[in-house]
């Protein structure tokens, strides 16, 4: 397994400059199974959002669809989860794409309640509690 960071994510994803678009697709669309961080997800969301002006919903379908790729894998929180927490958050009005992976997180690793003073975390269907 390889990593890849939020440039290579979204050269990949936008295919501009055409020279590091072509180079990220030839690790992407590789052999290797390519590792991205949770980290990486939620940043290329943001650039692609403030950079780009991608729309909240294609947004939340090519990330969907970047992680399920098969020689992508998703470090730190198992794909399956973070799917569900994207196609959730896809549901949901408004719901940012960081506090989706935030419940999803907090789920995985058994961590809950989740402390938050963001009423909207209860729209993930989760127990927050008030700090």
């Amino acid at each position: 397994m390889i990593s890849a960071d939020t440039s290579v994510i979204v050269r990949y994803l936008v295919g501009t400059p055409v020279n590091q678009a072509k180079r990220a697709a030839a690790l992407v669309d590789g052999d290797a199974v390519v590792g991205i961080s949770t980290v990486a997800l939620v940043e290329t969301a943001h650039v692609l959002r403030t950079q780009y002006g991608i729309e909240r919903a294609d947004l939340l379908d090519t990330l969907i669809e970047l992680l399920t790729r098969e020689n992508i894998a998703l470090l730190g929180l198992p794909k399956s989860e973070a799917l569900t927490a994207l196609a959730r958050a896809r549901s949901l009005p408004r719901g940012p794409i960081p506090d989706a992976l935030i419940v999803a997180s907090a789920r995985h690793s058994g961590a809950l309640p989740l402390y938050s003073f963001d009423e909207g975390m209860r729209r993930h269907d989760v127990t927050v509690a008030s700090a």
